[in-house]
């Protein structure tokens, strides 16, 4: 009998203000993903296409580790919305034929009394078929157990964005300003505490 799972979790968090405005960020899909799960188990396949290797996964008898494909797309007004595209778990080929994950995130920037917050919101279903004699226990205590399971992973990922997501957006804008700095022709040279600054032309002798 196929069994359906389901869980959501949302998200606020207030944005500091940096030079670099938040929604360019948002664009930097490989960041914005790295904030989100472990790097370690990530590979990106397209500029805007990632697989992660979940966690294992241990519920009831059952231990599994799904591989889900993720499209990250980036709008123009800095909302990222995250999409799964496919999702194989690999191992256990009967679990395989009988599971579909299916995972939707959505992230978005929007200001109060100037203030820049990201309010998110994130949709877990997972459709699977459970082998006997895990079948023979009672619906609402697999259903309970399945929506308790999906809702940890998606808190997992709460935990990392809120932890993860706002310093990596302060070292982004370090980064890129320093990259700015660095290819400026007429660049200051701080040398022995005082300030030299290059020209292209020669001074007279």
């Amino acid at each position: 009998m196929l069994n359906r799972f389901t869980a959501s979790q949302s998200v606020e968090i207030a944005v500091g203000e940096q030079s670099i405005p938040i929604q360019h960020y948002l664009r930097q899909p490989q960041r914005l993903v790295n904030a989100l799960v472990d790097p370690n188990r990530l590979q990106r396949l397209e500029a805007d296409c990632f697989r992660l290797k979940m966690r294992p996964l241990s519920f009831m008898m059952l231990t599994i580790q799904p591989t889900v494909d993720m499209k990250v797309s980036a709008l123009a007004n800095g909302t990222v919305r995250l999409r799964s595209r496919g999702c194989e778990i690999r191992g256990i080929e009967y679990i395989n034929q009988r599971f579909s994950l299916n995972l939707y995130g959505r992230l978005a920037p929007y200001k109060i009394n100037g203030i820049t917050y990201l309010r998110g919101q994130a949709d877990l279903e997972v459709q699977v078929e459970v082998p006997y004699p895990l079948s023979l226990t009672p619906k609402p205590i697999i259903e309970a157990t399945g929506n308790g399971l999906l809702k940890s992973v998606l808190l997992t990922i709460k935990q990392r964005l809120m932890h993860n997501l706002l310093s990596d957006y302060e070292r982004w804008t370090c980064e890129v300003q320093e990259q700015e700095i660095a290819t400026q022709p007429n660049s200051q040279v701080v040398v022995g505490g005082s300030s030299a600054v290059s020209h292209d032309s020669h001074q007279p002798t």
